[in-house]
């Protein structure tokens, strides 16, 4: 399914941008057909009479519908099967290329398999990769944990390999994930190094015209300059920079028999 973001970003690009449609697709990863459809319902409600400005507020709130009680669902038919073999092989061929982080999820082949006219329930596709894969679902716990607003953020490195000018190209994100919200924020640069880890956190907080309560890190070099007994954290000059000018409180993520740390 089309996410909110996306049809903004249609609509954006086409009407204050003035890119085609064929280079919206392309930016966007998606079917020329899918872009079209919601530039053309953009279009309409501008012929009926709206201002341009408040027929882009307007629409760009309504959340993407899919017409799907007007069409039948389909069982799992050999096309469909076929449509989510290929899906697969995409996947696979990106898995031995080392691109990890551009895999489709089950989502993804969902909202992909929607965007082709295939109106086919999410679990359906669930249980046919998963049979497919050969994999059992395992039974999990989980412990909610409540934040406040504004509270906790979380740094992480994160990489990214993407083909520049034919060539695949490793690169690092620096990643910030906002704890409450799940919001999360990222740049990249070719090293995880001090100035990276530097300017991402200003980039960060500029961005956010703000600054959380508590920032947490792992035992990354550029947080963490040396380790004081088998608890204890000293953090590097650059994080204490960082935190004399931004007063945020340092919080280094530990294993479970560890005691959390506040600095």
């Amino acid at each position: 399914m089309i996410s909110m973001y996306t049809k903004q970003e249609i609509i954006l690009k086409s009407h204050r941008e003035g890119k085609s449609q064929r280079l919206i697709s392309k930016e966007l990863g998606i079917s020329r057909k899918t872009v079209k459809k919601y530039i053309v319902q953009f279009e309409d409600r501008l012929q009926s009479g709206s201002p341009p400005q408040e027929a882009i507020t307007k629409y760009l709130s309504d959340a993407p519908t899919y017409q799907l009680g007007q069409r039948k669902k389909l069982k799992l038919t050999l096309e469909v099967q076929q449509a989510i073999d290929e899906l697969l092989a995409t996947n696979e061929e990106k898995r031995l290329q080392g691109l990890r982080k551009q895999l489709l999820k089950k989502c993804d082949i969902h909202g992909l398999l929607q965007e082709q006219g295939i109106a086919i329930g999410y679990t359906t596709v669930c249980n046919y990769i998963r049979e497919k894969q050969g994999k059992t679902v395992p039974k999990e716990a989980y412990i909610r944990q409540e934040y406040v607003p504004g509270e906790v953020c979380e740094f992480d490195w994160g990489e990214i390999k993407l083909y520049i000018a034919g060539k695949l190209t490793r690169f690092q994100l620096a990643v910030f994930t906002a704890a409450y919200s799940n919001y999360r924020y990222a740049e990249i640069y070719q090293r995880q190094d001090t100035l990276a880890f530097m300017e991402s956190h200003v980039s960060f907080f500029e961005h956010l015209q703000g600054v959380h309560k508590e920032m947490v890190y792992d035992n990354m070099r550029v947080a963490v300059s040396k380790f004081i007994g088998p608890h204890e954290k000293e953090p590097t000059l650059a994080l204490l920079q960082l935190r004399g000018h931004y007063h945020f409180s340092i919080v280094f993520a530990i294993a479970i028999a560890e005691t959390r740390k506040v600095m």
